[in-house]
């Protein structure tokens, strides 16, 4: 493991010194440190930084941080046109052409998202190296349209963690074992791993995850950060490496609330590549800042999801300060034992199975002529001839995936229907009817485990199954510390309900000031 690691920390600082050469008497710009969006937008306009400066600052704490000093290895490539588009930017504000919202925030990306350049996507996986997608993923597309800088792509776990076994979270065959910034002995949960870590750590100012179920919100509750996992269709999956397409969804991971809500509405739109999107384009706000209002809780109605309790007495407290803090602000709460009717579980892994097959086989053909990898069966036929890969895990639901017919099988069908029925009509939208709720609020999860890469990962409580499986929007901000690990609170609703959440975070987030950066 350790090779593995000085391995893939050698290319990472091949890719930066040669292709991002930095100043040896570089001095830190201490001021960006937390910084959010609209600071560091003014900075430029009042001219105290320009975007070079700003993006030259990022590149250089990924080398301090990511494979020199802890070594959080939460970045597997750096872009090696970031300064090249930065200075465009500069001119750009220089000749007084119009901006766009993201106008120079540098942004990493999961590295299972899509870019036509000199970046590969890979999914972390050694069989996808130097995987080189024909065209821009949809959202890759919306960040450069609104001026951000695309910085790197980001570790995470191999196949967003959901290709075997006994897997531990932010592990890849590509880029080793991505750590926590607040202890680095401990998990960064996952899949979007790096892009918590990344954010956490200040080694860029916006970062893209994608979720299945708790990929974006557990390593935001780990990491100390904001994660917004989207209603399914607000934001395209097009050219993104799939698990599911009933439950897939990228969305920003921030330092803020105001961040998020920034990132949400710049990368909304209609894209004819993923069908989902007719039924986001409809339901998007194209400005989500709006909702931004320090006395969003006052008055609403906010259900409590008791479902996590006495698993973790020291989360449990922490919960019920969050709870009382609300209340002081206008919040009135009633309390959930239960959301869904039954369990939901046994019909999301046959969807996923079902839909991962599908979708995997899709991507590698979306690859051309070149790809690396053409089918899952030859995938594993790598896995099984590497010396890294099944090293620490198997590739258990691979071998299952290829067991599964087509979508127009009965059983995928039925399974869809009973997942959906019961996470939505008998579930998040019933609680909410009958109870006349804003919101539903939970404990996201416990604080970071040790990471174990002989038994895996050592989760205790979620709350994310609920709107992962329903296909709905879940906000999570950072509630308080255990020991120094910090632990979010979640905000989830019903379908579309993105700016009702933004609005009971901020307030909660405004009034509590939870985030504290990682002592590095």
């Amino acid at each position: 493991m350790k090779v593995l690691i000085f391995f893939s920390l050698m290319i990472l600082v091949d890719v930066c010194t040669t292709n991002t050469p930095l100043d040896p008497d570089y001095q830190e710009l201490p001021d960006l440190k937390e910084i959010t969006i609209s600071e560091v937008q003014k900075y430029y306009r009042d001219g105290i930084y320009t975007v070079e400066e700003v993006t030259l600052y990022y590149l250089d704490r990924i080398q301090q941080l990511d494979d020199q000093g802890p070594h959080l290895n939460a970045v597997l490539e750096t872009n090696p046109e970031a300064l090249q588009i930065a200075r465009s930017l500069d001119q750009k504000l220089k000749a007084g052409q119009p901006l766009g919202r993201l106008f120079g925030v540098p942004v990493i990306l999961k590295d299972n998202i899509d870019t036509r350049d000199k970046m590969s996507t890979t999914a972390g996986s050694r069989a996808m190296e130097g995987s080189k997608p024909l065209q821009d993923s949809y959202i890759v597309e919306r960040l450069r349209a609104e001026d951000a800088i695309i910085l790197g792509k980001a570790n995470l776990s191999e196949w967003a963690n959901f290709r075997g076994r006994l897997s531990s979270s932010g592990w890849s065959g590509l880029g080793g074992q991505t750590r926590n910034p607040y202890d680095t002995t401990r998990n960064p949960c996952g899949s979007s791993s790096g892009s918590a870590v990344a954010v956490s750590a200040n080694l860029c100012l916006v970062a893209i995850g994608t979720e299945t179920n708790g990929s974006i919100v557990c390593p935001s509750t780990a990491n100390g950060i904001v994660g917004l996992k989207p209603t399914v269709g607000l934001w395209s999956r097009s050219g993104i490496i799939p698990i599911s397409k009933t439950q897939d969804t990228p969305g920003p991971m921030t330092r803020s609330v105001a961040d998020a809500a920034i990132t949400l509405g710049a990368c909304t739109g209609l894209d004819e590549r993923d069908p989902y999107t007719e039924d986001g384009y409809e339901n998007a706000v194209e400005d989500y800042s709006q909702f931004l209002n320090k006395d969003g809780l006052q008055g609403k109605r906010i259900g409590l999801f008791k479902g996590t309790y006495g698993e973790h007495y020291k989360v449990d407290t922490l919960l019920d300060r969050a709870v009382e803090d609300m209340k002081a602000l206008g919040a009135e709460f009633v309390e959930i034992e239960n959301i869904a009717m039954s369990n939901a579980w046994p019909a999301s892994l046959e969807v996923m199975l079902y839909e991962y097959k599908d979708g995997l086989n899709k991507y590698f053909k979306s690859l051309g002529p070149n790809a690396p990898i053409t089918s899952i069966e030859e995938l594993i036929a790598f896995n099984k001839s590497d010396s890294i890969e099944l090293r620490h895990y198997d590739q258990y639901y691979l071998k299952e995936a290829i067991k599964k017919g087509d979508l127009s099988d009965t059983a995928y069908q039925k399974a869809l229907k009973e997942m959906h029925r019961i996470m939505r009509k008998e579930g998040i939208d019933r609680i909410m009817d009958e109870h006349k709720l804003d919101a539903i609020v939970g404990a996201t999860g416990s604080p970071a485990w040790k990471t174990d890469l002989i038994n895996g990962d050592h989760y205790m409580l979620s709350t994310s199954s609920p709107a992962a499986m329903a296909g709905y929007p879940n906000l999570t901000v950072p509630m308080g510390y255990i020991d120094g690990l910090p632990v979010g609170i979640s905000f989830f609703g019903r379908a579309w309900s993105e700016g009702t959440l933004i609005e009971l975070a901020y307030a909660y987030e405004q009034e509590t000031a939870h985030r504290k950066a990682p002592g590095l």
